[in-house]
């Protein structure tokens, strides 16, 4: 896999650190995009031998300059959208504006301008991976219903791009995670939520970060490449 060069935005902490390490461990060239946490990305790249690169995805001129920084170390051959965030948890009618904006900035203007670039620069086939969330069909009420819908947009962007770019070799999917061990849940005000919804998993416990890494170095390896337009559920089985 000498030849994979991956770029992963918000890849500084949680799910993104782990798939970075996990890429970088199969052998990828990684690009590290992330936002704020400038010391944690630096030194993630350091020790993967990457590259990282200040971007906040809701912003083009910041993704271009993103993917222009990756493609000038080579051919990007996969792209995973993976920077999110939330807000205090609450429900819907409590929420405040800005904060459904800038969630759904991030979570879905972001994606979809990371995935637009990702479409003009995956050239000769590559593979798109989406970072989503099981709160896209659960639809966490109570909690963060903005959200969730954001998340459930993502789904639908990776079916229709799917559709688009097959005919291109260039694989879209998507990872619909559950509620996992990350620093996330401080955005949402409760850092220990993970703790507090496990008695309603299935499995009795939250996800690991490396346990979604997991799922999306799959999608983005040639053991998925029949695999395109899928919303794979990681979420402990709800």
């Amino acid at each position: 896999m000498a030849d994979r060069l991956t770029v992963v935005t918000g890849g500084s902490r949680g799910i993104g650190a782990a798939t970075v390490r996990r890429l970088a461990a199969q052998g990828h060239r990684v690009v590290i995009g992330y936002r704020a946490a400038a010391g944690a990305a630096g030194e993630l790249a350091a020790e993967v031998g990457g590259l990282a690169v200040r971007a906040e995805v809701s912003s083009p001129d910041d993704v271009d300059a993103l993917f222009d920084a990756a493609a000038a170390l080579g051919q990007v051959t996969g792209v995973v959208i993976n920077a999110g965030i939330t807000s205090p948890i609450g429900p819907l009618a409590d929420t405040a504006v800005p904060d459904l904006r800038r969630v759904l900035e991030v979570n879905v203007l972001g994606a979809l301008l990371c995935a637009r670039r990702a479409a003009r620069d995956l050239v000769g086939g590559g593979a798109i991976v989406s970072v989503s969330s099981a709160a896209a069909t659960l639809g966490s009420p109570g909690e963060y219903v903005h959200y969730a819908a954001g998340k459930a947009a993502v789904d639908a962007m990776t079916v229709g791009l799917a559709k688009e770019l097959g005919p291109r070799g260039i694989r879209v999917n998507a990872v619909a995670a559950g509620t996992v061990h990350t620093a996330i849940h401080e955005l949402s005000g409760e850092p220990d939520r993970p703790h507090r919804v496990a008695p309603a998993i299935p499995l009795g416990r939250a996800g690991l970060p490396d346990e979604i890494a997991a799922a999306v170095a799959w999608l983005l390896g040639d053991d998925a490449s029949f695999t395109t337009g899928a919303v794979l559920r990681v979420a402990g089985g709800l």
